[in-house]
């Protein structure tokens, strides 16, 4: 995340931290690693303790992990956007006695500030560096899967996907992981679906707790947040496109109507597509919503949201944002094809595409997933609760995963509501409990009216 997202400084290969615990200065020779600058260390050590006074959650899970180290002796490959926050959940596995390696789930995202700090202060194998091309991400991903991973941590599948078509020789080894997208979800439930998934691996992103605060509440702001910094423009009076109504789209539809703008919501699930038209919104297809848009946000884990017959009929100064996972529900290749000149950083993570016709067509991020390139990915305080969740289902992982049959399994109940009942309890707020009558009518199907 450049710009507000990252502090810039020169790009090299030289190794970061080492597993050997904080350092008060530059790596070792030889320690594991690659981050672009060392130098950023302090600075990302400030946006580290920024991020942590809001999130009270993990901070909390790092007091009971130091005292019950549930993961003593074992060592974690995670694969996440590397952020401040991130920067919280992998301390507190280390807290939980873990040997943590992180890659970057997404190179524009990566806060070379942040991942220098891990390194350098935090004793944590980091093999992320901004901007890096598509080669060295997955070099990255195969640097922290040399460590052997005992249980992965994954944000898209692209982690355990390297792990099964590239390194099976590991797989033995893994325990099992977890995924925090809804992309990385299908993408499990289908190798699981092909018997091609070889351990257990659970679906952070699926909990009650997940979809509301991370997506419904942190995607919808943190987008917003993302276009307005690339675009400085005013949504109000515009009529806004939001493809794909799950909790993720329903955040942003829900911002985007509150700064004024008129949404129209493009949907393929006849449900969700019925959920949007109670809520107010128009629903068309994208078809017809393509003519009548000024900004269109795709928010959907498919591919192809917007394509070339799409561009054909966009208005002059179209903006196009990507809120999904992947960089491919925007045919930005097509987009490619069709324009005349591309004029590149017209703002900072603004493309302009001259299309013959004399349009413009403003593509932000390049496609990729615009709060996290164009912002700061979502606020710390969301994270928090997912971030607990996660560790929480990391935790439980490393004491049932033998028990599990390598498939995608659901986060336990109960850790839902533990994660949430933390968020609660930091911000101040009491809730009733049930009493033992109450308790007792609720479990008896012989009480009657």
């Amino acid at each position: 995340m450049a710009d507000g997202r990252t502090a810039a400084g020169p790009r090299s290969s030289r190794p970061g931290g080492s597993l050997d615990g904080p350092l008060d200065g530059g790596a070792p020779p030889g320690a594991p690693g690659d981050i672009a600058d060392p130098s950023l260390a302090d600075s990302g050590s400030a946006r580290i303790e920024w991020a942590e006074r809001a999130m009270p959650v993990l901070h909390l899970l790092q007091e009971r992990f130091a005292a019950e180290r549930p993961f003593a002796g074992l060592t974690i490959a995670a694969c996440l956007n590397v952020t401040a926050e991130t920067a919280i959940l992998v301390r507190t596995l280390r807290a939980g006695g873990a040997s943590v390696a992180l890659a970057a789930s997404n190179p524009l995202s990566t806060q070379d500030d942040v991942a220098a700090a891990l390194a350098l202060r935090h004793g944590i194998a980091v093999f992320a560096r901004a901007g890096v091309d598509r080669p060295t991400y997955y070099s990255h991903i195969a640097r922290a899967l040399d460590t052997a991973p005992d249980l992965v941590v994954d944000d898209g599948c692209d982690l355990v996907n390297t792990l099964h078509t590239q390194r099976p020789d590991l797989l033995p080894g893994v325990r099992g992981g977890c995924e925090s997208t809804a992309t990385g979800v299908i993408r499990l439930r289908r190798m699981a679906a092909e018997g091609a998934l070889k351990f257990p691996v659970v679906a952070v992103n699926d909990t009650a707790t997940r979809r509301l605060v991370d997506s419904t509440f942190g995607t919808g702001q943190s987008v917003l947040d993302g276009i307005l910094r690339a675009t400085n423009t005013l949504l109000a009076g515009k009529t806004v496109v939001v493809a794909g109504f799950g909790p993720s789209g329903r955040g942003v539809a829900e911002r985007a109507r509150g700064l004024g703008a008129e949404v129209i919501v493009t949907e393929i699930d006849p449900v969700r597509a019925l959920d949007a038209v109670l809520c107010g919104y128009r629903v068309l297809p994208m078809a017809e919503a393509a003519a009548a848009g000024h900004v269109f946000i795709t928010v959907t884990g498919s591919t192809d949201v917007i394509g070339a017959e799409h561009l054909a009929v966009m208005r002059d100064g179209a903006i196009l944002a990507n809120a999904g996972h992947f960089d491919v529900e925007i045919d930005v290749r097509a987009l490619a094809d069709m324009a005349v000149a591309v004029r590149h950083d017209l703002r900072p993570h603004v493309d302009s595409f001259d299309l013959p016709d004399g349009r413009r067509l403003l593509l932000l991020a390049e496609g990729r997933v615009v709060n996290l390139v164009a912002a700061e990915g979502h606020p710390a305080q969301a994270m928090d609760l997912s971030f607990g969740v996660q560790a929480l289902a990391l935790a439980w992982l490393a004491g049932h995963a033998a028990k599990l049959a390598p498939d995608v399994h659901e986060v336990p109940a109960s850790i839902d509501a533990e994660a949430a009942r933390l968020e609660l309890a930091a911000i101040g707020i009491h809730i009733d409990v049930l009493t033992p009558a109450q308790s007792a009518y609720l479990e008896s199907w012989r009480i009657g009216s």
